[in-house]
């Protein structure tokens, strides 16, 4: 949806406080939604994804949860089955485990065991990524977990305009969401600066489509496919190339689930050539579904043989260097690029 659309002025706004302001726009245009979490309310979320909408909703729509997300989860899709729009924030993706009942044997899987009579419609938020010396228990992005597991939408916005669009997505979809949020899209003062975590975001409300991929530069000569912080990193790549000669076009997926196909194949028919970046561990994820996508859809068009950079199968170091040395960058994507132009 372009600005025009919106009929509204932009502003500039970091992600999370395009994030903030998709939740509370819902809040006010249905008192069905609520939002529960730790550290959600006073705090306003540690990473800012919830700011001020304890002030301004109180704590009977915005609670602070025990540190128990078996319980508040599970509460959650009670909730939703009962006719609410919960928002639940797991505090980071890595704690998936203590939950993961709730979330695959209940919320993604009610509505096809209750024959299509009961929907869950709710949001699970979560922060996921590395680069911060955060350790292997709290740095990981699993969306490609997750995606494998059917009943669930996974969405994973790269800017603070997607951010606010996919969030009034998924909080009005009929079906389960998870919102992956990365910390280095975040735009917080404390955390590596990064030119792009602010942008303009119109202040009326809007969506942007669950399943539709976004071509963030277009190009004719690789494409190169990815989520999240990776996609500045894979713009970033894509200017020094230009300056090489190579045009690289950008495809920000957006969302796994439903993932647009189309689009991927459409980019590969043009530039003949993909290159998959992706944060999440490289076997059995997204980088080889979307290869595979490719492989099926357009290998007529390949000029070479498909590559991907993601992160070595390996528990995420907590040493900075070591765990830079495993992080997809600007220089390693390209690399990876010129060498699949040269070939």
């Amino acid at each position: 949806m372009t600005t025009a659309e919106t009929g509204s002025e932009t502003r500039l706004l970091t992600t999370s406080k395009a994030m903030v302001e998709a939740i509370a726009q819902e809040m006010e245009r249905d008192p069905s939604v609520f939002l529960m979490g730790e550290d959600v309310g006073v705090y306003g979320g540690i990473f800012s994804s919830t700011e001020g909408l304890l002030e301004r909703f109180g704590p009977e729509r915005i609670m602070d949860t025990p540190i128990s997300e078996t319980g508040f989860i599970g509460a959650a899709v009670g909730a939703a089955i009962e006719g609410m729009r919960p928002i639940a924030e797991l505090m980071f993706v890595d704690f998936f485990g203590v939950c993961m009942d709730q979330i695959y044997n209940h919320m993604a899987k009610i509505h096809y065991e209750s024959g299509g009579n009961l929907n869950v419609p709710m949001v699970i938020t979560t922060a996921m990524g590395g680069g911060y010396s955060d350790g292997a228990q709290h740095s990981q992005t699993l969306y490609g977990t997750f995606a494998h597991l059917p009943g669930m939408k996974i969405v994973i916005p790269s800017n603070p305009y997607d951010a606010k669009g996919l969030m009034t997505a998924a909080i009005q979809d009929d079906n389960p969401v998870l919102y992956f949020f990365h910390k280095g899209i975040m735009g917080l003062g404390w955390m590596t600066p990064n030119p792009r975590a602010t942008d303009h975001v119109p202040e009326a409300p809007y969506v942007v489509e669950i399943g539709k991929a976004d071509v963030k530069r277009s190009g004719s000569d690789v494409t190169i496919v990815t989520v999240s912080l990776m996609v500045h990193r894979a713009l970033d790549a894509a200017e020094a190339l230009a300056k090489d000669g190579i045009d690289a076009e950008v495809l920000d997926l957006r969302s796994l689930v439903p993932l647009d196909r189309e689009a991927i194949v459409d980019s590969v028919t043009r530039t003949g050539r993909l290159l998959v970046v992706d944060e999440d561990y490289q076997s059995f994820g997204m980088s080889g579904e979307v290869i595979t996508t490719a492989i099926e859809g357009a290998f007529d068009y390949l000029d070479a043989p498909p590559r991907r950079l993601a992160y070595p199968d390996v528990p995420i170091p907590y040493s900075n260097p070591l765990e830079q040395f495993c992080l997809p960058n600007a220089e390693s994507i390209a690399a990876v690029a010129r060498e699949l132009v040269n070939a």
